[in-house]
């Protein structure tokens, strides 16, 4: 009896097992990475569920945190987020548009890509360092002496909201120009060169053909901006974040209570807080602000990936 000409080899079975073997070690390392991860999760939503509720979300904090809940915080955490991204995302992007379209290749251009990522890796610490020097100790007398009164306190503006998303703006810069600039370039020359052909200026091809074709791209760098800016502490520390602030329990004041020119109150640094230096703190609160704060982040993460798919699934190429 004849052989099956179109059986596998020895060599054909050993490559498939070899490949099955390498599959399955690639799928242990993300579960490796993807299983603790979700065990912290889970261990922190157990914990934070007895105080898990709309009023725990909607009452202002009460008894250094021992009580009430967390309205003041995660509303400043998320004017501290949409301040930073307004600062940073026009800037970021223009950059990345300059540096992409516009500045030719050499030297300079280089050394500014190499400096973008160096700044990327800069320590969360030393952002907030620089934001005490350039936004707090100088920008803010010199507004002061412009529109306020040397004599009058409450008049004059402090380390607050505004200098906290300046700070966290510059520190998440360099991240949206090198996502942006990643995305931009990832439209094809051909697309260019055809709107140029038609007789499009450069500005026309980017603003109609390149920056649509990019934007789900460009909302990668963003999302990982919203995570940094709700998470950190450091930036923060110094340039206007404070432990409490007087929140009004209805009316728009409680939607609207932080003035830019005031200091405000944030998740990171109520969980730091209460985590550390509060004694006799309940387990459920330092549970349930962290419970929050992933949720925060999870949720404005999400919308942004929805919309990034969205515009995903528009491309015709």
């Amino acid at each position: 009896m004849k052989e099956n000409p179109f059986a596998s080899t020895q060599f054909e079975r050993r490559k498939f097992r070899r490949a099955n073997l390498n599959k399955w070690i690639m799928f242990s390392f993300c579960a490796a990475l993807i299983i603790p991860l979700i065990a912290i999760l889970v261990d922190i939503f157990v914990k934070a569920a007895p105080v898990i509720s709309l009023d725990y979300l909607w009452l202002n904090p009460a008894n250094k945190g021992k009580e009430g809940g967390l309205w003041a915080p995660l509303v400043g955490t998320f004017y501290l987020v949409i301040g930073s991204l307004t600062l940073v995302a026009p800037v970021g992007i223009l950059a990345a548009i300059y540096l992409n379209e516009y500045a030719k290749e050499g030297i300079l251009n280089r050394v500014i890509g190499i400096a973008v990522t160096s700044l990327a890796g800069v320590p969360s610490i030393v952002h907030g360092l620089f934001g005490l020097g350039a936004f707090v100790l100088v920008m803010l007398p010199a507004v002061n002496s412009v529109i306020g009164s040397p004599n009058d306190r409450a008049s004059n503006w402090q380390a607050g909201l505004l200098t906290a998303s300046l700070t966290v703006a510059v520190m998440n810069l360099p991240v949206i120009i090198a996502s942006a600039r990643e995305a931009l370039g990832g439209v094809p020359q051909s697309f260019r060169e055809a709107c140029w052909n038609l007789g499009a200026t450069r500005w026309q091809t980017i603003r109609t053909i390149v920056l649509p074709n990019s934007l789900s791209g460009i909302l990668t760098g963003v999302i990982l901006t919203i995570s940094r800016a709700a998470g950190e502490t450091a930036p923060i520390l110094f340039t206007g974040v404070t432990f409490f602030k007087f929140v009004a329990d209805a009316g728009w004041e409680k939607i609207f209570p932080y003035n830019p020119g005031e200091p405000f109150m944030a998740m990171s640094m109520h969980l730091n807080i209460i985590s550390n230096q509060i004694s006799q703190m309940p387990e459920g609160m330092k549970y349930g602000s962290a419970a929050v704060l992933i949720g925060l982040i999870l949720f404005v993460n999400s919308f942004a990936i929805i919309l990034r798919v969205w515009l995903r699934g528009r491309k015709r190429w």
